[in-house]
């Protein structure tokens, strides 16, 4: 029996926020030449869909080209910055253990579904030693200008072609912090479990559908209980 679960980075498995906030300064200076004022706040949202935003609130006439060079300077800068992340960024409660415990649930397979794209997605996650259960390839990643429901659709598609059989809303689930998260999960055919470890409390992400919601990772078992009860249906 395959199993696809798919992991939210950015306050599910750990928190760099300063480091990725410099970055997307320096992007900014890099692609426009102007100091950048206000960053769109992220809520879940993939990087495609922050920068267009942010560029449109410091006043930037969003053109063609924009996008794909912001986001080649993004991993650039961010790439500079990398040997920082442990210093001044973290680990989520409980993430090294929960990766690996549900690594040993039968024919799992774990990859990403993140508004990060691809190359930062790795840095945060190689920089914790998160990166060893995961398969990178049949992730979904925020250079790829999709909504997340559809996201997620993309990567039970590629882990289809990867491995084989089927991959629906009986054998997949979503684990992330956010409501668009649970949106995701709901709207793109998998199952849903909330940590209440980013911006969106527990009482938000039960009312936004999800169908388990725990505090935080920090008790492994717990984690993989529900993502077999959730992925054995």
């Amino acid at each position: 029996m395959n199993r696809l679960v798919l992991w939210n980075v950015d306050l599910t498995l750990v928190d760099v926020t300063i480091v990725a906030r410099e970055a997307y300064a320096d992007a900014f200076r890099m692609v426009t030449g102007r100091p950048l004022v206000k960053l769109a706040p992220a809520m879940g949202r993939p990087d495609s869909e922050i920068v267009f935003e942010t560029l449109a609130v410091n006043g930037i006439a969003v053109e063609d080209h924009h996008l794909p060079k912001f986001l080649d300077a993004l991993a650039v800068s961010f790439a500079a910055k990398r040997k920082r992340l442990t210093a001044e960024g973290r680990a989520m409660p409980g993430a090294k253990d929960a990766l690996k415990a549900v690594s040993r649930l039968d024919g799992v397979i774990q990859s990403v579904l993140t508004g990060t794209i691809r190359s930062n997605a790795v840095h945060k996650l190689t920089a914790f030693k998160l990166d060893k259960a995961i398969d990178f390839e049949v992730g979904g990643y925020g250079e790829e200008v999709y909504p997340k429901a559809t996201l997620l659709q993309v990567a039970q598609g590629r882990a289809k072609e990867r491995y084989g059989g089927a991959f629906t809303s009986a054998n997949t689930v979503l684990i992330g912090d956010s409501t668009r998260d649970v949106q995701a999960a709901r709207i793109g055919g998998a199952a849903m479990i909330a940590v209440a470890s980013g911006r969106s409390t527990a009482a938000e992400l039960r009312e936004a559908g999800a169908d388990i919601v725990l505090p935080d990772l920090s008790n492994a078992s717990e984690v993989v209980a529900a993502v077999a009860r959730l992925t054995g249906r």
